[in-house]
């Protein structure tokens, strides 16, 4: 997190100044994740100008809020094209960041290994330490961790993916999309971006049927691994917050049979 500023230079161009406190700042991480996207994909993302633990300078990007129809298309195609961007492993070459939390990203060979042991246990003991979710949940957690198999097959894609694609990551101008912000980047298998897409909702049929016709989504995401990998940000969103997202972690785990 951070405070953002919009800068004016002596020749007029803007740029955006993002400044963190104290020794934990970890500006310098997104910066290397949004150099990261510019890098293997053709995401729009902001350029980065200088990236230090305490202070990121970026390009300033235009935008006016404004979506429509053939944006929200446009959006699906900018992803399609993202996840079309593959690895041999999950994970990356550096933790990153969800929001202000680590994100572990070590190399793994199999989709369900990592998800196993890098998204759901680590951010579920996260959320346990700070006394945001119960020791029974936990358990529950860790019996689900084990039956991985009965939902995630060998055969799933190792895709690049942002990672934390919600509306307020969505920068609009003028109905197009002008830039994506704030990654959590790393390979994985491409439905869990969608299932968050789908938890944080902000886009219409027209982004899921041109998704669907680029890279057709297989049968089982929406009857359960949707669910499935929604346990990731929803424990996150526990971690962060408290309030209900346990419960709701509760009621996916209860549907799962765990």
């Amino acid at each position: 997190m951070g405070d953002v500023r919009l800068v004016e230079l002596d020749d007029g161009s803007r740029v955006v100044a993002k400044l963190g406190d104290g020794p934990n700042a970890t500006l310098d991480v997104e910066g290397d994740m949004l150099r990261e996207l510019r890098r293997l994909s053709s995401l729009p993302v902001p350029e980065v100008y200088h990236a230090e633990p305490t202070l990121l300078v970026m390009g300033h990007i235009e935008n006016d809020g404004r979506r429509s129809d053939a944006g929200e298309a446009e959006l699906a195609d900018l992803l399609a094209d993202l996840h079309a961007v593959t690895s041999d492993r999950f994970g990356f070459e550096r933790d990153t960041l969800i929001g202000p939390l680590r994100q572990p990203n070590t190399w793994t060979g199999t989709w369900a290994a990592f998800f196993c042991e890098h998204r759901l246990l680590a951010m579920g003991r996260g959320a346990l330490n700070h006394g945001r979710i119960t020791r029974s949940l936990m358990t529950r957690l860790e019996t689900l961790a084990g039956r991985l198999d009965r939902w995630i097959d060998g055969t799933r894609t190792a895709s690049l993916i942002h990672g934390d694609c919600w509306s307020g990551n969505v920068l609009w101008h003028d109905g197009r999309v002008a830039a994506l912000i704030d990654p959590a980047v790393c390979f994985a298998d491409a439905e869990i971006e969608l299932a968050f897409i789908d938890l944080m909702g902000g886009v219409g049929a027209s982004f899921w049927a041109r998704y669907d016709q680029r890279r057709p989504i297989e049968k089982g995401f929406w009857e359960t691994r949707k669910d499935l990998y929604n346990l990731y940000p929803l424990l996150v969103h526990a971690r962060l917050f408290g309030g209900g997202y346990a419960g709701e972690v509760e009621r996916i785990v209860a549907r799962l049979g765990c």
